[in-house]
């Protein structure tokens, strides 16, 4: 399993609930462009929305920002920062759309690495963290840190 990119800030800023994991729908310059590690997690979202023609909503990662395979080549119109879509069983999806309806949580991903010769996100329920519940934890690693250097010390 490779990992091409993590949301670090995202465990910081949210409390994780509950992970899940989803195939990405992409086109096949994005997919080249992923295997060489070229994605970025940073400030996107899992939301679902409503198709016009489907009677049940579909689940789409907003944000992402994946940037052309080979610029001099691109697309005319490609856009790197596109909604695209997850891959996800009905269970999953209404199970999903429960969880969302509560105040308070939203859907962020976490990570993107391939499974099988397939791109999967994985992805979590996760409710955000107060400014002060940020702030204990970074004392709490300051705290280990010098616990750790004057044990270095010491032996």
């Amino acid at each position: 399993m490779t990992i091409f990119a993590k949301n670090k800030k995202a465990y910081f800023d949210y409390e994780i609930l509950e992970k899940f994991e989803a195939g990405i729908s992409l086109l096949g310059q994005e997919v080249k462009s992923i295997k060489t590690g070229r994605i970025n997690l940073k400030g996107s979202y899992i939301v679902l929305k409503q198709s016009s023609n489907k009677q049940r909503p579909e689940v789409f990662l907003i944000g992402a920002n994946i940037p052309p395979y080979q610029p001099q080549n691109i697309h005319f119109n490609y856009d790197p920062q596109r909604s695209r879509k997850l891959l996800l069983k009905k269970d999953e999806i209404n199970y999903l759309i429960g969880k969302a309806k509560q105040k308070g949580l939203t859907m962020i991903p976490l990570r993107v690495y391939t499974k099988r010769g397939k791109i999967k996100v994985e992805f979590a329920i996760a409710k955000g963290k107060k400014k002060k519940d940020k702030r204990e934890i970074i004392k709490k690693r300051e705290i280990e840190k010098e616990i750790q250097r004057v044990l270095k010390k010491g032996g």
